[in-house]
């Protein structure tokens, strides 16, 4: 039994198809390979994200602490003995309790 040209050209035409969508499925940009990619890249933002928040939160104690109504203390001093240069990298701060 032999097929006609045109029975041929059409599953032939079936076949490639069926093969583009195959590699489209495992390579294409939501395929199965770039799934693994989008893991990992996710499991990277989130560890980002993480460090930038802890970064975020000491910044934002940091700015609480510096608040012109009621301003630290000690911060203000270390950030001024800072600026000014007469702060020494082996120096140690002992505070006195009942000031």
């Amino acid at each position: 039994m032999h097929k006609p040209p045109r029975e041929h050209t059409k599953q032939a035409f079936a076949l490639v198809l069926l093969v583009a969508l195959t590699v489209a499925a495992i390579a294409g940009p939501t395929g199965l390979l770039e799934w693994a990619e989008n893991g990992e890249a996710l499991e990277q933002r989130k560890a980002r994200i993480a460090i930038l928040s802890e970064e975020r939160d000491a910044l934002r104690n940091r700015v609480q602490l510096l608040d012109p109504m009621g301003a630290d203390p000690d911060l203000v001093s270390e950030l001024v003995r800072e600026d000014l240069g007469v702060i020494h990298p082996d120096e140690i701060v002992i505070t006195l309790d009942g000031e």
